[in-house]
């Protein structure tokens, strides 16, 4: 009786899955959300931002979740060339392409039967907002043990960006596309060594380059003027060399390490080691996050965007289902949206870009 009277109070019941990949939780809605509408991925995209985003502040935001998660949702594709769609949710902003969060909903469709595994592998395409990626899911006995993503082409915007950084004066940055915009910054030429103490320190310089990119650089994808803007701030270690490990970490905002080796952060890497002559096609490297789990990264192939140089690169990482969840809105619930506050919020406590 209890159950059936709370039942009768809840709004609505979203379905998730709860999934992490190399550390970076990614949980996949799978029911209790419609598809929003739109002819392409990119459309839907934007229609969930403009008209559903209390589905993300509902599920993102305390009590429910944390800055620490994200959520994708997977939806039918809008080409006849992929196999579904995925509308990525991040703290504050829907991205258009992340590569630990399509690990994560990769792994959860396969293993939750959502589409038909195949073992020793699956090859897919997704239909995501910066366009269609191809997949290959490793699988054995009913688990996917790894997937390589084949990302969308990847290039360079600036290199040696000069930016002006509160609290911390001028900084060096390469911005690239990797599926979003990233700063990319030598955090060892601000002192740091790039290890985990050093998470909330390097959280808030990472928070500062942000602002400031988004400040001072105009930053605009030459396909899609939708695209735009420094969404990340990548702090590295030098590049130790092909087929080496590099440690780095990205600063999600609003100002926290990603656990993952970050996806994106990876290619748009990539793209500026091959623009500089570090990495050329059929050359991998090891990119390596602040708890030490890694993303495998190479360069496939050259293309060209709009004329600019770019590259063509893959990602490989592994996921983990971590739970399944029934979250409820109670009709008397004073916060249908949520809240969050900047003691855990990351630093600056914001929830849109």
């Amino acid at each position: 009786m209890g159950l059936t009277s709370a039942l009768m109070r809840t709004q609505r019941v979203i379905s998730v899955v709860g999934c992490h990949a190399e550390g970076e939780v990614g949980d996949v809605i799978v029911g209790g959300v419609l598809p929003p509408a739109g002819l392409t991925m990119y459309d839907k995209m934007r229609t969930m931002e403009r008209d559903h985003d209390h589905i993300r502040r509902l599920l993102l935001c305390e009590p429910r979740g944390s800055v620490a998660r994200h959520l994708n949702l997977i939806v039918p594709s809008t080409r006849d060339d992929c196999d579904f769609g995925v509308i990525i949710m991040e703290p504050t902003e829907y991205v258009p392409m992340s590569g630990s969060n399509m690990m994560c909903t990769v792994t959860v469709a396969l293993e939750t039967g959502i589409v038909a595994m195949r073992e020793p592998e699956t090859h897919l395409t997704i239909d995501t907002p910066s366009g269609p990626v191809s997949v290959v899911a490793h699988c054995k006995d009913g688990k996917c043990t790894s997937v390589r993503i084949g990302n969308v082409p990847c290039f360079v915007d600036q290199l040696d960006a000069q930016l002006d950084v509160a609290g911390f004066g001028a900084v060096t940055a390469d911005v690239a596309f990797g599926g979003m915009f990233y700063a990319i910054v030598d955090a060892t030429r601000l002192g740091f060594a790039v290890v985990d103490s050093e998470a909330r320190e390097l959280a808030v310089l990472g928070e500062a380059v942000r602002v400031a990119a988004r400040d001072q650089l105009e930053v605009v994808h030459p396909v899609n003027p939708g695209i735009r803007d420094v969404s990340i701030v990548q702090l590295n270690r030098p590049f130790a060399g092909v087929g080496e490990t590099t440690r780095n970490t990205c600063i999600v905002a609003p100002g926290r390490s990603d656990r993952s080796p970050t996806g994106t952060g990876t290619c748009a890497r990539m793209a500026v080691l091959h623009a500089r002559g570090a990495m050329s096609v059929g050359d991998s490297m090891q990119h390596e996050s602040l708890i030490g789990s890694r993303f495998s990264g190479t360069i496939i192939g050259e293309t060209t965007i709009a004329g600019r140089p770019a590259i063509l690169p893959t990602i490989e990482g592994r996921a983990w289902i971590t739970g399944f969840h029934s979250y409820c809105l109670d009709t008397t619930d004073p916060y249908p949206q949520g809240y969050v506050l900047p003691d855990t919020w990351g630093v600056t406590g914001n929830i849109t870009q």
